[in-house]
């Protein structure tokens, strides 16, 4: 082979004798786009459908859990939003209860107070007409104490007994009206 190189610097071959080592001989080129092909019909039929199959799923699986990711994304977005709506609506109906449970008690606490003032006047009314009573009671008390009185001191003036009824009665009566007219004067 030294030789070849030797005979093809020095010019010694013919042109068409001259290998060029960057082209490679034409049986080396057969024999390999032979087996070259042999291995692009396998790839072709075996290798490359599998791999596009396998792809396919990847890309499938990806695509389905983006597909998921965004559903439970959207029901976790709509379960907010009910949950908020439930909230809203809970704090209205709380601000209502209690504003009712407000009118509520001030409807009690007047009630009440109500109550309180018809059971005060009730108690003064009945205080009045007891005391009414019993002012009755005494003046009557009183007349008839000062009418007995009034009789035995005007019998030790007189020295007379006064036993008359009719007189006793009307001494009694004018002493009395007079004893009215007295305290009404004096008012």
């Amino acid at each position: 082979m030294t030789n070849t190189f030797l005979l093809a610097a020095e010019g010694g071959l013919p042109m068409e004798e001259q290998i060029n080592p960057l082209i490679p001989p034409l049986y080396d080129v057969v024999w390999s786009l032979i087996p070259f092909a042999v291995i692009l019909i396998v790839f072709w039929k075996f290798i490359l459908p599998k791999f596009q199959e396998v792809l396919h799923q990847r890309e499938d699986q990806i695509e389905g859990g983006i597909q998921r990711a965004e559903a439970a994304q959207a029901e976790a977005k709509a379960a907010l939003e009910k949950y908020n709506a439930q909230l809203a609506e809970a704090r209205t109906e709380a601000a209502q209860i209690r504003d009712d449970a407000r009118s509520q008690g001030q409807k009690i606490i007047a009630d009440m107070k109500a109550q309180a003032t018809d059971e005060s006047n009730r108690i003064v009314e009945s205080g009045n007409k007891q005391l009414e009573a019993q002012r009755a009671a005494v003046v009557s008390d009183l007349r008839k104490d000062m009418g007995e009185n009034s009789i035995s001191l005007a019998e030790r003036l007189l020295g007379e007994q006064l036993s008359d009824d009719v007189k006793r009665s009307g001494t009694i009566d004018s002493f009395l009206a007079d004893l009215d007219r007295v305290g009404t004067s004096r008012k």
